[in-house]
């Protein structure tokens, strides 16, 4: 009798263990969705329009997010969009300085530049332009734009998915931030992109909470001075 018992309890165990996981597995789902939920409600009551972005007082500068830059060093259409989305608040005096942040960790891959030369084409004196050159993600810029550039007041440019993660991310760095969300066509990853960005958020969360430093800082460069400060080329 002992010995069946014995038999019965070593099968329960994986049993049991499963049942363990599984529930850990719905825990880590349910968390993972309450965060996504908490980032998406928080950072989206900071969406306007344009309009009342262009009727915003005091603005530092108008912050646009990077994103891919083509073969040939040409912004791919979403990144065409922030741009056009920040180049519309700037031409509507919206703010008086454009600061462009996106990758450009590598010589033969550069976002910042590809971005300032579309708005200098675009009418934009290039002294209005700064480029961030280390924004290597969301959570890089916003520290960035605040430590490095001495912004307070700034305007957000990038797709509406995204903005929510981007504004969450400024508001708990201690910026004053509203976003302007890019308007564009739908596109075959849009689903992907959205689903993706749920684990963003989830780690932008506990960026926000830790605060690491990014992975580079440097010497200040105030947005209220000359974006050519930044140039490298």
């Amino acid at each position: 009798m002992a010995e069946n018992a014995a038999k019965t309890s070593k099968r329960a165990r994986p049993r049991r263990l499963l049942r363990l996981l599984a529930a850990l597995a719905v825990l880590g789902v349910v968390l993972a969705l309450a965060l996504n939920f908490y980032v998406v409600m928080s950072g989206g009551r900071y969406i306007i329009s344009a309009e009342q972005a262009a009727a915003a007082a005091d603005i530092d500068c108008v912050v646009v997010l990077g994103c891919k830059v083509e073969a040939d060093g040409t912004p791919a259409p979403m990144l065409r969009e922030r741009l056009e989305a920040g180049l519309a608040l700037y031409r509507a005096g919206a703010a008086p300085k454009l600061l462009l942040s996106g990758d450009h960790g590598q010589t033969d891959y550069d976002e910042v530049n590809a971005m300032k030369r579309y708005t200098v084409a675009a009418g934009v004196p290039s002294a209005d332009v700064f480029m961030d050159h280390a924004g290597f993600s969301t959570y890089d810029t916003m520290y960035r734009a605040k430590a490095v550039f001495g912004a307070e007041r700034v305007l957000v440019v990038t797709q509406e998915y995204h903005l929510y993660r981007a504004l969450y991310l400024a508001r708990a760095l201690g910026l004053e931030a509203y976003g302007v969300a890019a308007v564009g066509e739908k596109r075959p990853g849009d689903i992907y992109r959205g689903c993706r960005e749920i684990l963003a958020r989830d780690k932008d969360f506990l960026l926000a909470l830790l605060r690491p430093q990014p992975k580079y800082l440097g010497e200040p460069i105030p947005v209220s001075g000359d974006g050519d400060l930044t140039n490298d080329q």
